[in-house]
């Protein structure tokens, strides 16, 4: 979908907030192109409007609020997520009161009256956000980390804090996999946490019908489970809705472990953060700008030395491998290269006792970590990857390891020899196997996905 998007025709529906208890009647009406998703409380003199961004976020308890000024909305993250499922960029989201309904605590009963509304076209181009550099985030029992992809894709993992009830899903999210495998999962809650929310104001409206109650080991609602991971598969429900409020559909790959509302939201306000970075770069103040100067001969006499010796082959310096690949001390997990034929590279890595891993892993008896054997994989993948002229100077992500296997030790004094070939290269993305060994004997292995990414 390249161009912007709105409702057809307006889109009505009634009942009661999940957390105020009021009820609310909720008409969603087409809005021009640019001009977003927003709020309007037509219960309030002067019919005051919220804009659907992360500025506007008030509150992350239990749910997403917006607020601006003295008007806050509640419970906005279904809603959202309906239109952000569909690929709705603009709309007016109308309520007679500060929360929509949450029908059956799920996106089900809004995608419904979005469909019979009808989704139109807009001759304005829709721009999406790629992020430059994976975004990560780390809060508690939370962790999120965003991969540039070229499609919007969510890997989650939820668990209480007990890790009760633990459930893993992945999928891309298209307007087709979010009616079918995310829109009607519904809310859920614990039994014990159902006391603090009532002395704390909150789901006054909630019931059975609206939510999904786990006691102990049973699972109460008043009618089977829609999904076998119904409660991950909401959690990402919500993901989808509160990242909305970054204004911007996203391109990436999203792996989230224990996600919350008020994780998200922050996720969100760390997209916002590196999508207005060339802005901000734009606007700063400085000094009229230079013309650049000519690359100096001998800077040009090494990038072609380095040209010749990757179209032919030969072995490259650790100089010449910093000069492929942007990783340094004390992450630069290959020493030199050997020899490189066609889509087959041969590096190295002298392990020393120098390494500052060794001081942790393990006092007394020094192993390099597995992990770090499958980093010395992804780099020389990355090495034979950018060979190529069109891509020398971007950087390749890892992205992916499959069929990953640590056989044996490797101890301060070896010499690690990783050899990698290229399996799969498409545009930017590239597939390789690898294998590191020590005096000719396999001590780790892996399959890895990886993306190039311009600097």
């Amino acid at each position: 979908m390249l161009n912007q998007q709105t409702l057809n025709r307006s889109a009505t529906f009634s009942g009661i907030g999940l957390h105020s208890g009021n009820r609310v009647n909720m008409t969603i009406l087409p809005a021009p192109a640019n001009s977003g998703v927003r709020f309007r409380r037509v219960d309030l003199e002067g019919k005051p409007e919220i804009e659907a961004r992360m500025e506007n976020v008030g509150e992350t308890n239990r749910s997403t609020t917006l607020a601006k000024g003295n008007v806050k909305i509640h419970t906005v993250e279904h809603v959202l997520a309906a239109l952000a499922g569909y690929g709705i960029d603009n709309a007016i989201i109308e309520l007679d009161a500060n929360e929509p309904p949450i029908a059956d605590g799920s996106s089900r009963e809004f995608c419904k009256i979005i469909q019979a509304a009808g989704i139109a076209p807009q001759a304005e181009k829709r721009e999406s956000f790629t992020p430059t550099e994976p975004i990560e985030l780390k809060s508690g029992e939370t962790i999120m980390t965003l991969f540039p992809a070229d499609d919007f894709k969510i890997t989650c993992t939820s668990a209480d804090k007990n890790g009760r009830f633990t459930q893993f899903y992945s999928t891309e999210v298209t307007p087709k996999t979010w009616e079918k495998e995310l829109a009607h999962a519904r809310t859920f809650c614990f039994f014990e946490e159902i006391e603090f929310l009532i002395k704390n104001g909150l789901i006054k409206g909630g019931s059975l019908e609206n939510a999904i109650v786990i006691r102990d080991d049973a699972v109460l609602t008043t009618e089977p489970l829609r999904y076998p991971e119904e409660f991950v598969r909401h959690k990402m429900l919500d993901i989808v809705g509160d990242l909305s409020l970054a204004g911007k559909p996203i391109r990436g790959h999203l792996i989230a472990v224990r996600p919350s509302h008020s994780a998200n939201c922050e996720f969100a306000k760390l997209i916002v953060a590196q999508m207005n970075k060339p802005l901000r770069a734009a606007q700063a103040f400085g000094p009229p700008p230079v013309e650049p100067k000519a690359e100096s001969p001998k800077k040009d006499d090494q990038k072609n030395v380095l040209m010749e010796k990757l179209a032919e082959g030969g072995s490259l310096s650790v100089q010449q491998v910093m000069q492929i690949i942007p990783h340094r001390y004390p992450f630069l997990m290959v020493d030199g290269v050997l020899k490189i034929e066609g889509s087959k590279v041969t590096a190295f890595k002298n392990v020393t006792i120098n390494e500052p891993y060794f001081q942790g892993h393990f006092p007394g008896h020094p192993i390099m970590p597995g992990v770090l054997q499958l980093e010395a994989i992804a780099q020389t993948a990355g090495i034979l990857m950018l060979r190529q002229a069109e891509n020398l100077g971007q950087l390749a992500y890892f992205m992916a390891a499959d069929s990953v296997k640590w056989r044996k030790p490797v101890f301060p004094g070896d010499v690690l020899v990783i050899e990698v070939e290229l399996t799969k290269s498409r545009g930017k993305i590239g597939k390789a196997k690898g294998v590191c060994k020590v005096r000719d004997e396999i001590v780790s292995e892996a399959e890895i996905t990886f993306m190039l990414r311009g600097q």
